[in-house]
């Protein structure tokens, strides 16, 4: 039985308290939140122990959930790693690219798991396609949210895009060749809505809209490569499959146009979205790789190489951002 302490239980942190008792094999042993109040209402409403001292908590455990901020992430990372346990971290990785190399060295010598909260590597809607062959060459994506000062402490890049470029990091298999991007801070001091151009060595180029500005929500990435596009709404579960082809599945529609090298079969097909709870997904995997000593499905590495695109990004827009 793994025994679980979680750190930060705002917003988000409420969330991995209540999939993390529905997880067999693992037990909720406490919690450590410096904010009074909150704490109070969670030990009420879980029945759950709240603990004061942070090095007691670790202590307590064989794992930790850190759902703290960001500024947060380093230390309270490095104190259990050098504890000997395993760490689950919501995204960024880190707060600079400088605690995160050391994380990420932390990690190789203690030989704990650790697996970056890349939440929508879990999406039902991204997982309908994971047995797919993919090898885009241009990736658009939008990925626009409502104002919330909640996880303004950093830039758009880092609160909202670093999401896509985890996800873009995962299916291009090929080193980033050039960068340009813009932004602008409207609410912040930091970049609120950003856009980024990404181009790779294999000629792959991706393009990025993220804004926590916006009046209407959206998180989409649309996929082209030879022969297919594949179209992935992450906000309302959809995905969508066309490809120049003959359908192998009588449920697929299909339709035929003329091209000026003859007629070509058009396939329409909506993969089924497996009933996935993201969040429960992603810290049972990460259960599993720490029961069959396995590689986490979003290691400190990928976190790291997210973050690496993401700063990179921070220092293209630079000086030139307009702030208000």
């Amino acid at each position: 039985m793994l025994k679980i302490g979680v750190f930060g239980v705002g917003h988000l942190g409420k969330f991995h308290l209540n999939n993390w008792k529905e997880i067999p094999g693992t037990e909720l042993v406490g919690f450590y939140d410096p904010d009074d109040d909150a704490s109070k209402n969670v030990s009420e409403k879980y029945q759950l122990a709240r603990f004061v001292d942070a090095d007691a908590l670790v202590d307590a455990c064989d794992v930790i959930d850190v759902v703290a901020p960001t500024n947060y992430h380093f230390e309270l990372c490095e104190k259990a790693i050098k504890k000997g346990k395993h760490v689950f971290v919501e995204k960024p990785l880190a707060n600079t690219m400088e605690e995160a190399r050391l994380l990420v060295k932390l990690v190789e010598e203690s030989g704990v798991k650790c697996q970056v909260g890349h939440v929508e590597r879990f999406n039902p809607a991204f997982l309908a396609i994971k047995d797919m062959s993919l090898n885009p060459m241009f990736i658009e994506v939008h990925r626009l949210a409502q104002f919330n000062p909640r996880g303004t402490e950093v830039s758009v890049i880092l609160d909202l895009m670093i999401h896509d470029i985890d996800i873009i990091l995962s299916l291009v298999k090929s080193d980033v060749k050039s960068i340009s991007a813009s932004g602008v801070g409207v609410m912040t001091e930091t970049p609120d809505i950003a856009n980024v151009r990404i181009e790779f060595d294999n000629g792959c180029v991706a393009n990025l809209t993220s804004s926590r500005i916006s009046m209407r929500k959206m998180r989409k990435i649309r996929l082209f490569q030879k022969d297919s596009y594949i179209g992935i709404d992450f906000l309302n579960k959809k995905t969508e499959v066309i490809r120049l082809k003959e359908p192998q599945d009588s449920n697929v529609f299909a339709f035929d146009i003329e091209t000026q090298t003859g007629k070509k079969t058009i396939a329409v097909a909506n993969p089924l979205i497996p009933e996935v709870n993201a969040i429960k997904e992603e810290l049972t995997v990460f259960r599993n790789a720490i029961i069959n000593n396995t590689r986490p499905v979003v290691s400190e590495m990928d976190g790291l190489m997210a973050m690496d695109v993401a700063h990179q990004i921070l220092e293209k827009i630079g000086n030139n951002i307009i702030t208000r």
